[in-house]
């Protein structure tokens, strides 16, 4: 499943990269982290408890789906990982081995993302609501603040914790956008209404669904040579 940074990355907001107030006077620079704003707000919050509970037939198939492809691909990952610690290992047959193993975890992921695309696509759908609110946040911060600059945390080389006004920019979020659906209407697309750039990518929260790569038990067979 998309995680939710990825969702973020993908949702409908653009918040610019710097901020600027209007105001002249006791002038600042903050810095905020706009995914971290979406993920503590509590509209997604409930809609994230929404999702697992009318969601949970198939995000349950898809743990189980994944455990057992978890123990399909360790034999062969044994395999793969034994004949490479041989002496004089065949490299050919070792990049057999690990295509192998590749083309069965791409099928796997396929697999995964048809049981979890319901659960992905309203996460979706939640997201881009209420990062759809989010320059509207920003700029009532930026105003009520006196804020001159406004940059994420990892653009700035220091900044102390009073700078930070992530927490502002999510209680102005559960004022403006304190429920969400989690339905999306039948012919809605993620981003269809997505404009520029969207927020960098900050600490978020997983996503309630599982991801759709399975976890292979030992060593992947990214590099065939010794």
């Amino acid at each position: 499943m998309t995680n939710f940074k990825k969702l973020l990355l993908a949702a409908v907001v653009a918040v610019p990269a710097i901020a600027v107030g209007t105001s002249t006077s006791a002038q600042t620079v903050a810095v905020a982290n706009p995914d971290q704003a979406v993920a503590n707000s509590r509209a997604w919050a409930t809609a994230r408890t929404q999702i697992e509970t009318t969601y949970k037939a198939q995000i349950d198939q898809a743990n189980a789906r994944r455990e057992a492809i978890g123990r399909e691909l360790q034999p062969l990952v044994t395999a793969f990982n034994t004949a490479r610690a041989a002496p004089n290992a065949n490299q050919a047959a070792l990049q057999t081995q690990a295509q192998q193993i590749q083309t069965r975890e791409q099928a796997a992921q396929q697999e995964l993302g048809r049981i979890t695309l319901p659960a992905q696509r309203a996460q979706a759908y939640v997201v881009e609501q209420i990062s759809g609110r989010l320059p509207e946040a920003v700029q009532a911060v930026v105003r009520a603040r006196n804020v001159s600059l406004l940059v994420r945390p990892d653009a700035a080389l220091f900044a102390a914790p009073a700078s930070d006004v992530t927490a502002a920019i999510t209680t102005e979020l559960d004022r403006l956008v304190p429920t969400v659906g989690i339905t999306p209407p039948a012919n809605w697309q993620p981003g269809q209404q997505q404009g520029a750039a969207a927020p960098a990518a900050g600490a978020a929260p997983a996503a309630t669904t599982p991801a759709a790569r399975p976890t292979t038990p030992a060593a992947r067979p990214a590099n065939t040579g010794r």
